[in-house]
């Protein structure tokens, strides 16, 4: 593993909060940063790197006139709803949001000036975000105006990898006509936020056959989940041969995370950046941007994003990343397994004609 990786992060992101009892709390990134300081990260291998907030002209560059205004009229006086309830516009939101998509197209740029090879936002990863409305704790989606980003520098071939616990439905939508890659591994919309994100859903027009989605049942445990990624993910990235990867990593499928239900412990976190790591030196010049997303137990997702920076930087001794590894498994089941495996002969039934792969 070569190059550094910079760690994108504002006291800024701290304005992108909802309220003291809402699920989705900010020092969730704090605690990120000021843990991987005490590790020593930030060094040879490592640069911490403080980003402008989007300008509206970079919003726009997926979300409507009217939506950003009405972001801002919102953020102005606060005390109303985004969506249908469960993003409220606090005063400052809109500053807020505005400082993590900041933080996304700083990733975007400074990769697409061979400045580092690797750049990770935990603030990211807002990939409910529509073009014209909020959903799911998301405001403006920066996942997807860091492509519109890259587009703009010549970028054509783009992975967008999203391995959150609930499916990128934002992120879909505003790619769902275009040959940009979209794989989504997520507990399944059957009664589960959002609802979407089933194996039919591949994309249309130029777009047909590009988005991808792995819906997987609640229980899900690393060896289900490294199976569906093995056995689909990567032959797809390869085969689409990207000029760079982009990657939600929302850690709400963690065992201990309170809203998903999956069974995943940090093995798989780390397998999967190891992995996204070494596709991204293999066809990209090391290209892989990395965002944050779901991940409600505060502490546990800064012990997750911790790990997973870790992986792919190499700022930290074996011996550190192990300290954060977990060492509990929970238990297996045979039907969740069993499960995984027919949704899988699925997909690749699907979606591998699309792009020359034997299912």
């Amino acid at each position: 593993m070569t190059g550094i990786t910079a760690f994108v992060f504002s006291d800024e992101y701290m304005k992108y909060q909802f309220g003291p009892t809402h699920p989705m709390q900010p020092i969730r990134l704090k605690l990120t940063f000021d843990l991987l300081k005490r590790i020593g990260a930030f060094g040879e291998k490592a640069r911490h790197y403080v980003p402008a907030p989007a300008r509206e002209e970079e919003i726009r560059l997926v979300h409507s006139k009217d939506y950003v205004d009405f972001v801002k009229r919102a953020s102005s006086v606060g005390g109303v709803m985004l969506d249908r309830g469960d993003t409220p516009a606090v005063k400052g939101i809109y500053e807020g949001a505005s400082s993590v998509v900041g933080g996304s197209i700083c990733c975007a740029k400074l990769l697409a000036e061979k400045e580092v090879a690797h750049a990770f936002n935990p603030g990211g990863g807002l990939h409910h975000a529509k073009e014209g409305s909020a959903s799911g704790f998301c405001v403006f989606n920066d996942v997807a105006i860091a492509t519109r980003v890259l587009q703009k520098k010549g970028f054509e071939r783009i992975v967008i990898l999203d391995v959150d616990g609930h499916h990128g439905d934002g992120t879909q939508e505003i790619f769902y006509s275009e040959p940009i890659l979209k794989i989504s591994m997520h507990r399944s919309g059957v009664f589960f936020f959002p609802g979407s994100g089933f194996v039919d859903e591949i994309g249309k027009g130029e777009g047909e056959g590009y988005s991808v989605n792995i819906p997987l049942p609640p229980g899900t445990d690393d060896d289900s989940y490294l199976y569906a990624f093995e056995q689909v993910a990567v032959p797809l990235i390869r085969a689409y041969r990207p000029q760079i990867i982009l990657n939600q990593f929302g850690v709400d499928g963690h065992y201990e995370d309170p809203l998903v239900g999956l069974s995943l412990t940090t093995r798989t976190f780390g397998s999967v950046a190891s992995a996204v790591h070494d596709l991204a030196h293999e066809f990209c010049e090391g290209k892989y941007l990395l965002f944050g997303g779901g991940g409600y137990d505060p502490e546990n997702t800064a012990r997750c994003w911790a790990l997973v920076f870790l992986t792919v930087s190499e700022a930290a001794s074996r011996e550190e990343i192990s300290r954060l590894s977990d060492t509990y498994r929970p238990p297996k089941s045979d039907e969740v397994a069993e499960t995984v495996q027919r949704t899988i002969a699925e997909v690749k039934k699907v979606v591998f004609p699309y792009h020359g792969i034997p299912p």
